[in-house]
C-alpha cells in the first residue's frame, strides 16, 4: 500500500513573514513572497512537521 503525501497549507491570515517553515523546512517546499510563506514544492514534502510545530502564528498545517 502506498503511503500518502503530505498536504501543506499556508493560512495567509495568520502569517506574518517570520520565514521560520522555510528555514527549518529541509526540503526547501516554502518560498516567501513578500511578507507570506508560500508552498512551491508541494511534492517535495517529507512530512517532518517542522514548519507546523515551529510556526508562532499557526499558520502552517500538514495533513498526511
Amino acid at each position: 500500500m502506498e503511503k500518502k503525501k503530505p498536504v501543506v497549507v499556508v493560512n495567509k491570515r495568520y502569517c506574518k513573514g517570520c520565514h521560520i517553515c522555510a528555514e527549518f523546512c529541509p526540503t526547501s517546499v516554502f518560498v516567501m513572497h513578500g511578507f507570506t510563506a508560500v508552498v512551491k514544492n508541494p511534492d517535495d514534502c517529507i512530512g517532518c512537521m517542522q514548519c507546523e510545530l515551529r510556526c508562532p502564528d499557526f499558520a502552517v498545517t500538514v495533513t498526511q
